[in-house]
């Protein structure tokens, strides 16, 4: 069971509690709206791209739904790796990675464009920062990221970016246990 692969009993139970909370009319999926009702999802500013993750990697015919293993494998991305662990879980670094690298690529081109990071920075700083400070910070991030010179981050490019930084441990909630 795929289940059994990611979580215990208990925490299943737990995901299930959560899942059924969220299903305010008591329909068996999730839509968008009972997400964006989590008021961490509305304040977060990535908030609707998490939301769309979770849409994105649904395996549903429908794709605006998602039922309960689709919560689960969402959620998972973000469990505690632990030491020695199975390196094609969905936890993993690599995953956690890919996940993280979706949340930039706003087209699902697998490339990471200029406007795309320049969206995605708008979303997280509003108008904290000048569009200029923005427009700059964007291209210095391309242009430090960018290896192979084509003007977009590819997957590897962004996860070279990445190389040093503690994903297992910046992309994990402790919500499972």
């Amino acid at each position: 069971c795929f289940f059994i692969l990611l979580v215990t009993s208990n925490q299943i139970e737990r995901l299930w509690s959560r899942f059924t909370s969220l299903d305010k009319h008591q329909k068996g999926y999730l839509s968008r709206e009972d997400f964006l009702r989590i008021p961490e999802l509305a304040i977060n500013p990535l908030g609707d791209r998490i939301v769309h993750a979770f849409f994105q990697e649904s395996r549903n015919s429908e794709s605006d739904i998602v039922n309960f293993p689709d919560f689960v494998r969402v959620l998972a991305h973000f469990r505690p790796l632990k030491k020695n662990a199975e390196k094609n879980k969905m936890n993993s670094r690599q995953e956690k990675l890919h996940f993280a690298f979706r949340m930039y690529d706003l087209d699902g081109d697998d490339k990471i464009s200029k406007e795309e990071l320049l969206a995605v920075l708008t979303m997280m700083v509003g108008a904290n920062i000048s569009e200029d400070q923005l427009m700059s910070i964007a291209e210095r991030t391309i242009i430090e990221a960018d290896r192979d010179k084509d003007n977009l981050i590819s997957f590897d490019e962004f996860s070279n970016v990445l190389e040093r930084t503690d994903v297992e441990q910046k992309m994990s909630i402790r919500f499972l246990s």
